[in-house]
């Protein structure tokens, strides 16, 4: 899509959109997500039993064929969440990809995605609120800067989810 510093993956009917806030300086200059060395993404979605191995950041779009797709609430920006221009984090553009393409979940991979969508302080896992059908799930941050907070349980929690509900996407 025009302006996006890395293009959705996104279709009709996936089990889960893993949702971030901006693409960092590293994965806009790949144009793939979290393509900085020392996130965790990658690893942390193998670990978790969501891929069948390790993909590379720049394989991301293959994750369509496992149900699974990827936005972010900025996708003009790159950067970290503070170095952010106002106004940069689209909660009303996501709400209206997630109506269109109504995934099962929207996984967000940092309470601070989150709570700019929801407009709330959030804790980890399933949120009492949904976007139609779409149920919202907050996942600890893989970034390398959020190494303090890092928790692979909500992500083994999600993945438990994700595969009870295998035969009902795609």
């Amino acid at each position: 899509m025009r302006g996006h510093l890395v293009p959705d993956v996104l279709a009709p009917g996936l089990r889960l959109v893993f949702c971030g806030t901006a693409p960092s300086r590293a994965s806009a200059a790949a144009r793939a997500y979290y393509a900085k060395p020392g996130n965790r993404f990658w690893p942390a979605l193998h670990a978790a039993g969501f891929t069948p191995r390790r993909f590379l950041p720049a394989e991301y779009a293959q994750l369509l064929a496992l149900g699974i797709g990827l936005t972010d609430l900025c996708k003009g920006h790159s950067g970290n969440d503070d170095e952010l221009p106002d106004g940069a984090l689209d909660a009303e553009s996501l709400r209206r990809k997630i109506a269109r393409f109504r995934p099962q979940a929207v996984a967000f991979t940092s309470k601070n995605a989150a709570k700019a969508f929801l407009g709330r302080a959030v804790a980890y896992g399933w949120q009492p609120e949904r976007v139609g059908t779409t149920r919202l799930f907050v996942l600890p941050s893989p970034s390398g800067q959020a190494t303090r907070f890092w928790n692979e349980a909500p992500w083994l929690a999600l993945a438990r989810w994700f595969h009870v509900h295998e035969s009902e996407g795609r």
